[in-house]
């Protein structure tokens, strides 16, 4: 055991005797409530304040407690590693009583899974995992519906037809909104080209701005990223080239650089959740998969000095992901190899899209270990 994961074990000893919840800063008690409050908690990869992935998660917590009131406790464990913490701190929020849990990474799916076998009382839920159980389902945002709207503003805003990426793992969900990127810049601008710089981590900030500037030094002159803090925005804003908001607005950390943001509003799927949780109707099943349709993904805030011809083409598909008459991966798609992956007209299903183990065409390079 490392000496981190031994200062984890004790601090969460202490918090369960104490009867309060643990984050990574300290340990904050849980919001005390009149009656029987149906407890509700997050375990978050990262920290709350990371401007990005686990802050608006946190977002969608808060929002639960202002539509609940009463009805619910919350609280919420962050900075929590994937693998062995992540078992640890689900165990320990099941000790305190909390009877709906939430696990906001997709390493967190081994551990939640062996915690759920162990309590069937209590109900359990997996952002970006694919293994149920009758009392764990799996939930998780359409991201790439935003980075294909991305893509069409970036296709059109390059100077030099080179964009660049930086990923965190090389997973299917990761690779589907990279390649959804990709497409979206091949609306706009057939001849350009997408490099990715994988940093094998989801939060990172030394790495991520790494990464960034090799990518611009490479040549790129428009950035776009699958991590979770805004060091790629801020280094596109320090040396004068251009980035996108991701998960949250971060137009602070890039006033000049951001083009636009591809946000995730967590709310509307939490508030639903916890009222089925509240009603009694909570039930596991399909995944499920909330996007530009439900009002839970979108990309915002596009700046002013975006041409209007960019803006309304972005518009126009968002429009169509909306209404469902308009489908990102219908295909012909091409692999980057010349290889059909999806025939003329079809339109692949969600099954296919979690499966995505390749890069289209415009992506430079070969996925990591395929």
């Amino acid at each position: 055991m490392t000496d981190l994961s031994k200062r984890n074990t004790l601090r969460l000893a202490a918090a369960a005797a104490a009867g309060v919840a643990l984050t990574g800063y300290g340990i904050r008690p849980a919001r005390a409530a009149d009656g029987e409050p149906l407890k509700a908690a997050w375990i978050y990869v990262g920290p709350v304040g990371d401007n990005g992935w686990t802050f608006t998660h946190d977002n969608g917590r808060k929002a639960v407690e202002r539509k609940f009131g009463d009805r619910v406790q919350t609280t919420y464990v962050e900075n929590v590693p994937e693998g062995p913490d992540t078992e640890r701190v689900a165990r320990d929020l099941v000790s305190q009583g909390y009877q709906l849990i939430f696990g906001t990474s997709f390493g967190f799916m081994e551990p939640m899974l062996k915690v759920a076998k162990d309590h069937p009382e209590v109900k359990f839920e997996h952002c970006t995992g694919y293994k149920t159980l009758p009392n764990l389902r799996t939930y998780e945002a359409r991201n790439y519906e935003g980075a294909f709207l991305a893509g069409i503003i970036a296709g059109m805003m390059t100077q030099s037809n080179q964009l660049g990426l930086v990923g965190t793992v090389p997973i299917p969900e990761v690779l589907r909104n990279l390649n959804s990127f990709a497409l979206g810049t091949r609306v706009t601008n057939p001849k350009a080209s997408t490099k990715v710089i994988w940093i094998n981590s989801w939060h990172n900030p030394p790495k991520e701005t790494e990464a960034a500037t090799t990518l611009i030094n490479g040549g790129a002159d428009i950035l776009f990223q699958n991590t979770d803090s805004p060091a790629v925005l801020e280094t596109a804003e320090s040396m004068g080239k251009y980035a996108f908001g991701w998960n949250a607005p971060q137009l602070a950390y890039g006033p000049k650089a951001r083009l636009a943001s591809s946000i995730i509003d967590w709310s509307y799927y939490y508030t639903h959740a916890v009222q089925e949780a509240l009603d009694g109707t909570w039930a596991t099943g399909p995944n499920q998969w909330w996007g530009v349709k439900e009002d839970t993904v979108d990309l915002v805030d596009v700046a002013d000095f975006v041409p209007d011809e960019a803006r309304e083409k972005m518009e126009e598909h968002k429009a169509g992901l909306r209404d469902g008459s308009y489908a990102i991966w219908k295909g012909p798609v091409q692999d980057n190899t010349g290889k059909e992956v999806v025939a003329d007209g079809v339109v692949p299903d969600d099954d296919w899209l979690k499966a995505i183990n390749f890069y289209v065409d415009g992506v430079e390079g070969k996925v990591p270990g395929a």
